[in-house]
């Protein structure tokens, strides 16, 4: 279930963005009249899933509370290209002042949860679910987990602090995969995941041996996560992950894994082709 970040933290970031961009003060905007006005629309120049209307609320809201937008769409609405996004009215020089700003986060965050999209379609007719990952923009993992979520996606753990993932170096570090499974389920009643990465048929094995509930089968081929599924026969969750892109997903899901995960909506995002158009502006 899509569930926005705290607002506090949606108002710092959007607080740093434009700092970083307006600096000691928008030079060109200064151009305009102070007492112009303006209304613009927020066009899609391409099919796209909305995500990131509290990010543009909020930079407006920082910039000038003159300013009103009017959503014509909300977070996780389907749009076509050339479909109207939102109306912007207010002072012509704070909205040429949030405009980048807005379509920065818009155009990120509606690009993540567009990728998503994508990726979900190819898992219908499947009992597959596609998860994120921690390969997010740094300072954004908030904000792109709830992407992800309005995709149609679902988030694993968080970060560090809500599961445990134990991959092939803490394996390493433990002495071997018995011993690693072992340290993570005495930590069984603290946390509410517990995982294993595993990267053979025989690391799965051991891991079962264990008492392993859940297991990351990491880069297995087609053949090998079938002969996972097969040995695995319903004892742990199963979780494929690596070279997962729109063309593989829905081979990977047929193997009968539980679940698939990947990093693509979240670090390789292309973003929205978004247009921000002005009407004729007039001065007070």
């Amino acid at each position: 279930m899509k569930k926005l970040p705290p607002r506090h933290l949606i108002a710092e970031q959007v607080r740093q963005a434009l700092a970083e961009d307006i600096g000691t003060g928008d030079l060109t905007a200064t151009l305009v009249p102070d007492n112009d006005t303006t209304r613009a629309t927020l066009i899609s120049r391409e099919p796209a899933v909305v995500c990131g209307i509290a990010w543009v609320q909020e930079g407006f809201d920082q910039l000038d509370p003159d300013i009103s937008i009017d959503w014509l769409s909300h977070d996780g609405d389907d749009v076509i290209n050339e479909q109207a996004w939102c109306t912007i009215q207010g002072p012509s020089r704070g909205i040429l002042t949030g405009e980048r700003t807005a379509l920065n986060f818009l155009q990120l965050l509606s690009g993540t949860a567009t990728t998503t999209k994508r990726l979900v379609d190819q898992l219908k007719g499947t009992t597959t679910q596609l998860l994120d990952t921690r390969k997010t923009v740094p300072g954004l993992r908030l904000a792109q987990k709830y992407a992800v979520c309005c995709g149609g996606g679902t988030n694993h753990r968080l970060g560090l602090y809500d599961g445990i993932l134990v991959k092939e170096n803490h394996i390493r570090a433990a002495g071997s995969v018995t011993e690693a499974v072992t340290a993570a389920l005495a930590h069984s009643n603290d946390v509410s995941l517990i995982e294993v990465e595993v990267e053979s048929v025989a690391e799965l094995s051991q891991a079962l041996a264990a008492g392993a509930q859940r297991l990351l089968l990491d880069n297995f081929s087609l053949a090998q996560l079938r002969r996972a599924v097969q040995v695995n026969a319903g004892q742990a969750q199963l979780e494929a992950s690596g070279n997962v892109t729109a063309k593989t997903i829905r081979e990977i899901a047929l193997t009968g894994v539980n679940f698939v995960s990947s990093g693509v909506m979240t670090k390789n995002i292309h973003a929205v082709d978004l247009s921000l158009q002005f009407e004729e502006s007039s001065a007070n």
